[in-house]
């Protein structure tokens, strides 16, 4: 391979839009990631949001004032009965997620043809599986938002990845030293950071890598929380192994040291991706939301004598990456295709999160070619 266009890995970090734009979207859930990323980035993308509703019908209606959304329900029911609404953004929490996806699928007067569910899609492998398996009876497209996949850096490496510009895989890292705000449904919880924080990072390098045959894990609880509640998985560790002989680690911490509580602050989140032809640095932005920061991305070959391209671009993860997946789901619609993280993809992500669960808790390797978890 020479060497690749450096414009080619900019245009590569942007997803693919459908022709049509105008599909009517309906939003379940006025929290603040629909507020100020799923509303912000699809007004962006020029796509048609026609209502919301939420368990709070107070939030939802001061949502839709502040992102110009030009009707209101009361419930999800009286959303599901609008004929604009083809296409449903759920964006409740996990534990709430099943339930609403069933509801949808159940309405009598059902004219949605996709779903775009929040990950993770359930907190149980069989109980994603059997979401899975309703959407395709029903003939509804089912996408999960795995929207760290659609940050610009992702992408772009992706690009130089499936251009053969770095060679075979040889190792990728991803190293999070960040402290994420839980949300009140993840206490008490069969898991914390497996399924919230380090499920963004196992899906990544999915989509890098494809899947790994084994899985190495080690976790602890996170000090800071475990003062607030119980916990097995803060701080995970883990190493997936691959036939080819690639690996992939990430150290996902979510201590990051005592910052609250007064030291220095070292909070950052970076990636690395070396090939047998070339080397791959990257940066995510996301600790430093609700700023926009834009991820970064610095590579050089075997074939560039030394040099160091790096590409830079205006858009961060958060909140524009959400704008790629619901852009996937209007796509596959248009062009009657699977969308590119499907439900049935997204089962084998959750497959590793159950398999880094038991790795850790069972002091084992697990082998994914065991076949799916039970449940």
């Amino acid at each position: 391979m020479g060497v690749i266009d450096e414009a080619d890995v900019v245009r590569g970090r942007l997803p693919a839009y459908p022709e049509n734009r105008g599909v009517g979207i309906g939003v379940i859930g006025a929290g603040f990631i629909v507020r100020d990323c799923h509303l912000v980035a699809y007004k962006q993308a020029g796509f048609n949001v026609v209502g919301i509703t939420s368990r709070t019908p107070a939030t939802a209606r001061e949502v839709a004032a502040l992102r110009g959304i030009p009707k209101v329900f009361d419930r999800i029911e009286a959303l599901l009965d609008d004929p604009e609404v083809e296409v449903v953004d759920v964006a409740v929490p996990p534990t709430a997620q099943p339930d609403v996806i069933r509801r949808i699928l159940d309405h009598p007067a059902r004219r949605v043809r996709g779903i775009l569910a929040q990950k993770p899609l359930a907190m149980e492998y069989g109980e994603a599986r059997s979401l899975v398996e309703a959407c395709e009876s029903a003939g509804v497209r089912l996408q999960v938002n795995q929207n760290m996949r659609y940050d610009q850096s992702v992408r772009a490496l992706k690009t130089l990845i499936d251009r053969g510009a770095l060679g075979a895989p040889v190792l990728a890292t991803i190293a999070m030293r960040a402290i994420p705000h839980w949300m009140p449904w993840a206490e008490d919880g069969r898991s914390l950071a497996t399924f919230i924080m380090s499920i963004h990072h196992l899906d990544t390098f999915r989509y890098w890598l494809g899947d790994p045959a084994r899985v190495l894990a080690s976790t602890r609880p996170d000090p800071r929380t475990a003062a607030k509640f119980a916990h097995d998985d803060g701080i995970n560790l883990y190493i997936l192994e691959y036939d080819n002989g690639a690996r992939a680690s990430s150290w996902d911490d979510v201590w990051a040291g005592p910052v609250r509580e007064g030291a220095a602050a070292d909070i950052d989140i970076r990636w690395r991706y070396e090939g047998t032809e070339g080397l791959a640095l990257g940066t995510i932005g996301w600790p430093g939301w609700p700023e926009r920061v834009p991820s970064t991305l610095d590579y050089s070959t075997v074939h560039d004598e030394g040099r160091w391209h790096r590409p830079r671009w205006p858009e961060a993860w958060f909140p524009d990456a959400f704008a790629g997946t619901m852009a996937g789901l209007l796509l596959a619609l248009e062009t009657e295709t699977e969308p590119d993280i499907s439900g049935r993809d997204n089962l084998k992500t959750l497959a590793l999160c159950e398999a880094v669960l038991t790795a850790a808790r069972e002091h084992r390797v697990v082998d994914l070619k065991d076949g799916a978890p039970a449940g």
